[in-house]
């Protein structure tokens, strides 16, 4: 695990939440309502990042879906995993360094419970100038920029590496996010992290979405992943927070291992 520390080290997960809770929160069917504010953090710009005031059950008031004994779950899991990945890992790493330089292990800025950003780790999968490339793409194919805007993917992505292709498709790349996960940033299971601009995607259930850490799997992506639409996607978050139960992390977790030998991950 060496390569990749120093990637660690150099972000800093601490943020404040984006989601401001009021010091007495209004009650909307026994709930309290967290109101979106103005966010300096994660390249905001100050500007307000959705209109209206969604109905969560606030982080500071309440616990994550699941509680303690979802945390204690993802710990056992996530601390056996990445011993047992560890070499895999380290190979990884040493491929992506060898073949493309520069670091082994991308950061990339998604909410998570309660509204707070952090720091979410994946193996690089992208030329070193992916920026500039999705910013050229995007000005030269409208159907590309269209779906860009709607689905925050893009299938055939000029920006990833043939590497990085064989790593998404076996979803190797996600294994840092086992970091994240003992941190406490995310879950083994959960809604797909998301970045800051798709909470508006959410609407009605962006509320849902707070309310869980984020997962490294989940419904959606035992449900059909790149072949469902947003909507769906959204619905299938909705849904397992609503209905969340050990079983059904326990059935999801069982199900990511069929879907992950089926190779068959597109973007």
């Amino acid at each position: 695990m060496i390569v990749m520390t120093n990637a660690f080290e150099k972000q800093s997960h601490l943020a404040p939440p984006i989601w401001d809770q009021p010091s007495v929160p209004v009650a909307v069917d026994n709930r309290p309502v967290l109101h979106v504010v103005s966010a300096p953090d994660h390249d905001s710009g100050g500007v307000l990042l959705i209109d209206s005031s969604p109905t969560i059950r606030a982080g500071s008031m309440n616990p994550p879906v699941g509680g303690l004994l979802k945390r204690i779950l993802d710990l056992i899991i996530a601390v056996t995993a990445l011993v047992m990945a560890a070499p895999v890992m380290i190979a990884v790493a040493l491929l992506i360094r060898t073949t493309t330089g520069g670091s082994a292990v991308f950061p990339h800025s998604r909410i998570g419970f309660g509204g707070r950003p952090f720091n979410c780790y994946k193996f690089r999968s992208m030329v070193g100038n992916s920026e500039a490339v999705l910013k050229a793409c995007l000005e030269s194919n409208p159907d590309i920029k269209m779906e860009w805007e709607k689905t925050h993917k893009i299938r055939n992505d000029p920006r990833v590496t043939f590497l990085g292709r064989m790593l998404r498709r076996s979803s190797l790349d996600e294994l840092p996010q086992l970091y994240n996960i003992i941190r406490g940033d995310m879950s083994c299971v959960g809604p797909r992290p998301v970045v800051k601009e798709e909470l508006e995607l959410y609407g009605d259930h962006v509320g849902d979405y707070l309310r869980a850490r984020p997962g490294l799997t989940g419904l959606w992506q035992v449900s059909g992943r790149s072949s469902v639409d947003y909507a769906t996607r959204v619905a299938l978050d909705s849904q397992y927070v609503r209905n969340w139960s050990v079983w059904s992390d326990i059935v999801i977790l069982f199900r990511t291992v069929f879907a992950v030998m089926r190779f068959d991950r597109t973007s």
